[in-house]
């Protein structure tokens, strides 16, 4: 794992009832493979359209590529303009010795109920979560369970912010939340 920085985001999205999308990452997956974690993670390309810097544009272009790729969820169902960049974390996991990450991860909310129809290349698993789910999914994995593991970036969120954002998703003030000026460092 090399000291260079990549730029990646994470994305929450939660259906009007207020349950959040997980996914199990496919045991392919060169990183944190049958990994449990938040709805969607990835990279912006170096492409036009995911490179703009204005109000996090391109990491929310990125994210609604993936949603597609990852998820199947299609970009009608998940406009661009529905995010909420929340805020930014830096942090450093490694994986499997070779592998690992250290990344500036934007951290984008969304509420929308869509279809779902995951890649199987990319995905493992999925199911909504409330918050008790959640926490109940948390004690399995201190636990060590069933061998359930939490992907390191989706644990910190948790761990920091989620359940006080969580309180702004429902409420619908998502917006009073956004910090997007602090890095926040997180180990």
């Amino acid at each position: 794992m090399g000291k260079l920085i990549t730029q990646a985001f994470s994305v929450f999205l939660f259906n009007t009832k207020y349950e959040l999308l997980l996914q199990q990452r496919s045991a392919t997956k060169v990183t944190f493979p049958l990994v449990w974690t938040n709805t969607c993670c990835s990279h912006p390309l170096y492409r036009e359209s995911e490179l703009i810097p204005e109000n996090a544009l391109g990491v929310r272009n990125a994210a609604q590529r993936k949603l597609l790729d990852e998820l199947g969820i299609p970009a009608e169902d998940v406009p661009v303009d529905q995010f909420t960049p929340l805020g930014r974390i830096l942090y450093k996991a490694p994986s499997d010795g070779k592998w690992g990450e250290h990344e500036l991860d934007y951290l984008l909310f969304i509420v929308r109920d869509v279809n779902v129809n995951p890649n199987p290349d990319e995905v493992a698993d999925v199911k909504y979560v409330n918050r008790e789910q959640l926490k109940e999914l948390l004690r399995k994995a201190d636990a060590g369970e069933g061998g359930l593991k939490l992907s390191p970036w989706f644990r910190l969120v948790v761990d920091n912010f989620l359940f006080k954002w969580w309180d702004h998703v429902e409420k619908g003030t998502l917006s009073e939340a956004a910090d997007m000026k602090t890095i926040h460092k997180l180990t």
